[in-house]
């Protein structure tokens, strides 16, 4: 059953068309990622999953609400959303980054949000002492555990990653690659998961969406692409 769906989208700024007539069933519980060349579109796609932008054409549906009628606020606390770049309020500590969400969206129990933030070090693998820490005291790691730990705490369905682990060394990347995994088989949420790196889009992948100028190259299970690439774009991505 698909969670999220898009009919017929386009979108483009100013003279360029980034997205062209994209129509995408996206499964609940599903990691789909998402590889395609700079320009391609990866990025606006997640931002109108979001509401972040709105399509040009055409309709984007998250549980079968259209996201250009529905309330934004309501829609983004089940949407969990990580950047590269982490994303974190340097001034704050570790816990009230994970806490920022629920408190800006009501929730001000600080006992019970101080819990919310150690379940959640808990669970992406940081303990307890790194809640009154702040971002600079961590490795690129830890912050981008942290950014994850923050994207969870409104109790997210739906988890948007936009090249997470791209500035990660290769090592503490694979680390990485690993926990999401084991969060995702955990937790049961579909991930959206947007790489430059072919290698780990067909690992994390239970589809693997190729996008090329804006349109869908391709779009299958990592092995099936593997076999069959549906064209030369794709036969040079995945290495022949």
């Amino acid at each position: 059953m698909e969670i999220i769906h898009l009919e017929h989208v386009s979108k483009s700024f100013g003279e360029q068309k980034v997205l062209d007539d994209i129509s995408l069933d996206i499964r609940e519980g599903e990691i789909l990622t998402v590889i395609g060349r700079s320009g391609c579109g990866k990025t606006t796609l997640l931002r109108l999953i979001n509401g972040l932008q709105k399509p040009d054409t055409g309709r984007v549906c998250v549980e079968g609400e259209d996201v250009a009628k529905t309330d934004l606020i309501a829609l983004r606390r089940k949407i969990g959303y990580v950047i590269q770049n982490k994303g974190l309020f340097p001034h704050m500590t570790v816990e009230k980054n994970i806490t920022y969400v629920p408190v800006i969206s009501g929730r001000k129990d600080k006992a019970e949000n101080h819990r919310l933030a150690l379940e959640l070090l808990n669970l992406v693998g940081l303990d307890e002492t790194y809640a009154g820490r702040y971002p600079d005291e961590l490795s690129g790691g830890q912050q981008q555990r942290v950014g994850i730990a923050r994207a969870l705490a409104s109790k997210a369905k739906i988890l948007l990653m936009d090249e997470p682990f791209g500035a990660l060394d290769e090592i503490t990347k694979r680390s990485m690659q690993k926990e999401l995994l084991a969060l995702q088989e955990k937790l049961k949420m579909t991930v959206v998961f947007v790489t430059h790196d072919i290698r780990e889009a067909m690992c994390l992948g239970n589809r693997v969406l190729v996008m090329e100028r804006g349109k869908i190259a391709q779009l299958d299970e990592p092995e099936r692409i593997r076999k069959n690439p549906a064209d030369d774009f794709v036969k040079d991505l995945i290495g022949g």
